[in-house]
């Protein structure tokens, strides 16, 4: 069965009502729109590429290089995501308290799958990308939710600098 939801709230909505059973696997299809963090972004609008690879190290860490990301208030950026690693992973953008929320629920339903602008899973030797712009300034996370992954190390902060403001 596939779960189609506009964002975490409705999902979560959802699920309090009608209890576990039925939800054990599907699709969490996105249509978020404006987020914390941000909105999805213009192919045409784009201000630059970051470059980001998801991988686990021989030690067991999973990990994504780079590890922390700055930008911009108002910028767009494609992030041309590629995973070099064994298994699938996932790269998805969102606030911290929507991020736990949301790490929560896929404990819950590690089959779920997602399709938001904000994020793209991929399987071992597989690229994609997520265009964002980044509307709101503020301290934001970019983390892997397949479960185990953020606990291994699959996370980082995302700053997102004010416009106007200088360091």
């Amino acid at each position: 069965m596939k779960i189609f939801c506009i964002g975490i709230v409705v999902f979560s909505s959802t699920f309090a009502l009608f209890g576990n059973g039925a939800f054990a696997a599907g699709s969490h299809v996105g249509g978020h729109g404006e987020l914390p963090i941000g909105e999805p972004g213009k192919k045409s609008q784009v201000n630059r590429t970051v470059k980001v690879v998801m991988k686990e190290t021989d030690d067991g860490k999973m990990l994504f290089e780079p590890s922390e990301l700055t930008v911009q208030q108002g910028e767009t950026i494609r992030f041309a995501i590629e995973n070099k690693g064994e298994t699938d992973h996932e790269f998805v953008l969102d606030d911290t308290v929507r991020m736990e929320e949301h790490k929560k629920l896929m404990m819950e339903f590690p089959e779920m799958e997602h399709d938001d602008p904000n994020s793209v899973r991929l399987e071992p030797g597989k690229k994609g990308d997520v265009i964002w712009r980044f509307s709101n300034a503020g301290s934001f996370i970019f983390g892997c939710l397949i479960p185990g992954h953020m606990e291994s190390g699959m996370h980082g902060p995302v700053e997102v600098i004010e416009t106007g403001v200088t360091n």
